[in-house]
């Protein structure tokens, strides 16, 4: 068993934005109570005990959380490598420097578009010309600027343009993330799956960007797992290399394990050492014997990992099958039979969109 490489503290899910691809827990209820200061501080610390080096700070908008830079600081202390993962909204010149001060390493932007109406739309509220402004103080303070987009059917034409966005914004890296679908993406999914016009557009404008920005721009490209053949290991392995805290102090193996009914491990009743190494949520699809015999004796056994758990129970009812976006899985036509309505489904039907509920 490998020592956990990433931590993801998810500080909040009260967030400004209402997008309707966001994979968070739709029960936002669930999650108010969240760990204070001094908890959060404690879980660092165990986190870097525990072994790991980069610490994601997220949410919902962890901007959020008046003790941000609080936070930063101790990671900061401990040696661990920041990432704050955001919407911008909140990161004004006065907090960028308050943050750049506590030792925050990196920062991610999400946007929704290249231009404001669209952007604007997508997010649920105007926010795309606060995004920029962001950006760009995000430059001028000298940090490293990720630009994350979400893709999906009313975005994924305009990949170029927002590759233009973030050159004329010195984006040192560039994420193109095709939606996954849990939470409110899930509600969503009819809305949000692209066609395969649209993703054979968009790989031919990755693969010409990659090629004219190589050196300048590192471009990733996150292909959209109903569209291929073969899973994408979830999180590196379920329990291998990465862990997860929630507002309310839940520890998971992966972002959207909270939909498996497992049982609950929490920072409140253990440590994250003990977690990490002998609790249920975490044992319960770790390693290979857990697999079906389909997957166990499959050469990918040890590539993909079976897939991604909370998948494959989103789409079956149960987290033990094999992922069905794989095309030996026996489950695997439920995929199709949403790739073909997708391919079947006119713009009209774009309208009928869930939005998340703004809890600023």
């Amino acid at each position: 068993m490998d020592s956990p490489f990433g931590f993801v503290a998810e500080l909040t899910y009260r967030c400004p934005l209402a997008c309707a691809y966001c994979s968070n827990p739709v029960n936002l209820s669930d999650y108010t109570d969240e760990l204070n200061t001094a908890q959060w501080r404690r879980v660092l610390a165990e986190a870097h005990e525990l072994g790991v080096l980069q610490c994601h700070l997220s949410g919902g908008e962890p901007l959020l959380r008046r003790d941000l830079a609080d936070l930063v600081a101790s990671a900061n202390d401990l040696g661990l490598y920041t990432n704050l993962v955001t919407s911008a909204i909140g990161l004004s010149r006065p907090r960028a420097e308050q943050l750049r001060a506590a030792g925050l390493d990196h920062v991610q932007i999400s946007i929704q578009a290249h231009e404001a109406a669209l952007s604007d739309q997508i997010a649920g509220t105007p926010s795309f010309q606060r995004k920029i402004e962001a950006a760009r103080i995000v430059k001028e303070l000298g940090w490293p600027l990720t630009l994350n987009v979400v893709l999906h059917r009313r975005n994924i034409d305009r990949i170029a343009e927002v590759v233009r966005c973030a050159e004329l914004l010195g984006a040192d890296r560039l994420e193109l993330a095709n939606t996954q679908y849990y939470g409110w993406a899930w509600r969503n999914r009819a809305a949000l799956l692209p066609n395969r016009a649209q993703l054979e557009r968009a790989e031919e404008v990755v693969r010409a960007t990659r090629a004219r920005l190589a050196g300048r721009m590192d471009v990733l490209y996150v292909l959209p797992d109903y569209y291929s053949q073969y899973p994408k290991p979830c999180m590196g392995g379920w329990g291998k290399r990465q862990l997860i805290v929630t507002p309310n102090g839940d520890v998971l193996p992966c972002l959207a394990a909270h939909s498996l009914g497992l049982p609950r491990a929490s920072v409140h009743e253990e440590s994250l050492a003990s977690i990490w190494a002998g609790s249920p949520v975490f044992q319960r699809f770790r390693g290979n014997g857990w697999m079906p015999d389909l997957c166990r004796n499959c050469d990918r056994r040890d590539i993909d990992f079976g897939g991604c758990r909370c998948q494959a129970f989103q789409l079956t009812g149960d987290a033990s099958r094999a992922d069905p976006v794989c095309h030996l899985s026996p489950d695997h036509h439920i995929v199709t039979d949403a790739v073909r309505a997708a391919n079947e489904t006119t713009c009209a039907g774009e309208a009928l969109l869930d939005l998340r509920p703004h809890r600023g």
